[in-house]
């Protein structure tokens, strides 16, 4: 019996450490996880360090703007106050460039959307002729330049009347657009199961029906990113406004820019306009995140 016990005794004290190795590592899972989030937050506060410059810059006078720096306010903060940006909002050009903006943008997002989700959906599950080789003309879109068509395309619209106009700029922000938005719905679109549209068919649903009640709320996630994606895109546009709008369609960016080849360092109304067009960006972008998020990662994984 004693030398069985002696035989067995190694076998137990091989295997009794292996829950203190185990209690052992967590600590060092937990300094990798504290690290992780020091440095996250670190960028974070690095990444939104121009935005707070600009803002604080936006609320003091031009005066102290251009006898000291942004951070100076942290520790004074009585120089700060809104009369800049009142001064702005009586600035009738410039609200004019912010409404224009939104008339731009707004309609934009929506038309590239709807006509993608729609293309989208007929490349992917619809069979009609030549669909795969229209569907390669499509892709083949996304490696042209949007300089190559700016001359081109400024001619088209000169004889159509289009030529410094909101819609002008519509249309040429849709159309460039849609090849990738196409591209991006098709893909997601066809990784929805076929068994699923069938027995839809099955049970007697057309393709309006299968599309809308079906397919658009699967395809919710690549949406949504399409949508702001397209949306941030339209919004900070400076080159395509600058060729084809006008003084009276010109968006917030480009009035932007006039005013400081016009006042040069005219930070009084420079620094409120520009966070005004800043802000809207962040505010899309920060309360549709998560959608983002699932539109970027739909598909990666099934």
């Amino acid at each position: 019996m004693t030398t069985v016990q002696q035989a067995a005794a190694p076998s137990r004290r091989t295997t009794a450490p292996a829950p203190a190795k185990r209690a052992a590592k967590r600590p060092a899972k937990r300094l990798s996880s504290s690290l992780i989030q020091a440095l996250l937050i670190i960028i974070g506060l690095v990444w939104l360090t121009p935005a707070a410059g600009l803002f604080l810059s936006s609320l003091r006078s031009e005066e102290a703007n251009a006898s000291s720096g942004w951070w100076q306010a942290l520790t004074s903060p009585g120089q700060l106050s809104f009369e800049n940006y009142s001064a702005l909002l009586k600035d009738s050009g410039i609200v004019q460039a912010f409404w224009n903006t939104v008339l731009i943008s707004v309609p934009t997002t929506i038309a590239v959307v709807v006509i993608a989700a729609l293309a989208g959906y007929a490349f992917a599950w619809l069979d009609f002729p030549g669909r795969d080789w229209i569907f390669l003309l499509v892709v083949a879109m996304l490696v042209v330049p949007v300089q190559i068509g700016l001359l081109p395309v400024a001619k088209m619209f000169g004889a159509l009347g289009l030529f410094g106009s909101i819609p002008g700029v519509v249309l040429f922000h849709t159309a460039y657009g849609l090849p990738f938005a196409i591209f991006l719905l098709r893909n997601f679109f066809a990784e929805i199961p076929k068994e699923m549209l069938e027995a839809a068919r099955m049970d007697g649903g057309g393709e309006w029906r299968i599309f809308s009640q079906l397919v658009l709320p699967l395809g919710k996630p690549a949406i949504a990113s399409l949508a702001i994606f397209q949306f941030l895109w339209v919004w900070n546009d400076m080159l395509v406004a600058l060729l084809f709008a006008d003084n009276e369609s010109q968006p917030l960016t480009v009035a932007l820019q006039s005013q400081m080849r016009q006042f040069g360092s005219n930070i009084g109304v420079l620094a409120p306009g520009a966070f005004l067009s800043l802000i809207v960006p962040l505010v899309v972008f920060f309360a549709f995140q998560r959608q983002f998020v699932q539109g970027i990662m739909a598909g990666s994984v099934k």
